[in-house]
C-alpha cells in the first residue's frame, strides 16, 4: 500500500458512496487507477467491506467482555458477529479481550445482548458504556 492507496481509503472512509471521478480528482489521478486501487485493495482484503452509518435514533453502545483464560477469543468473537445489533466485534488489549460496537433499538435491547453475552461459558465478565455522541474522524 503506498500513500495513493492511503488517500483513497481515507477519502472512502468518510463516505464509501463517493464518485471514483470525484476521489481521482482530489488525489489528482484518474478515475480508473482510483478503480483499479479500490478493486485491488478489496481482492486483498484491505478494504473488507462498504458499510453505512446510520442515524436512527437507536442507543449505540460499547459492550467490553472479559473471557476466561485459555479461551479462543477469536472463536468467541466470531459467534458474537453473528448477532443482529453487532457492527463492530473488536479484540482488544487491556483488561477486557472484546469490545462489541452495538447499534440496538433501546436499553432494553442492549441490555438483551449483555445477557446473551453473560450466558455464553466463556465469558467472564461485561461491561458497558452507551454511545452519547459521534463524530466522523
Amino acid at each position: 500500500m503506498d500513500d495513493l492507496d492511503r488517500r483513497i481509503l481515507s477519502i472512502l472512509r468518510r463516505d464509501a458512496r463517493t464518485p471514483y471521478t470525484e476521489i481521482a480528482d482530489r488525489v489528482g489521478t484518474s478515475e480508473g487507477t482510483v478503480r483499479n486501487r479500490v478493486d485491488r485493495m478489496t481482492d486483498e482484503g484491505v478494504i473488507e467491506r462498504f458499510t453505512v452509518t446510520t442515524r436512527t435514533g437507536n442507543v449505540k453502545a460499547m459492550i467490553e467482555i472479559s473471557v476466561e483464560m485459555n479461551v479462543n477469543t477469536d472463536a468467541v468473537g466470531q459467534r458474537m458477529v453473528e448477532w443482529e445489533e453487532v457492527d463492530f466485534v473488536w479484540q482488544v488489549s487491556g483488561e477486557e479481550d472484546i469490545v462489541l460496537v452495538v447499534d440496538a433499538v433501546d436499553t432494553r435491547a442492549v441490555n438483551e445482548l449483555i445477557t446473551q453475552a453473560r450466558e455464553m461459558d466463556e465469558v467472564k465478565s461485561t461491561k458497558t458504556r452507551l454511545i452519547l455522541d459521534e463524530r466522523l474522524g
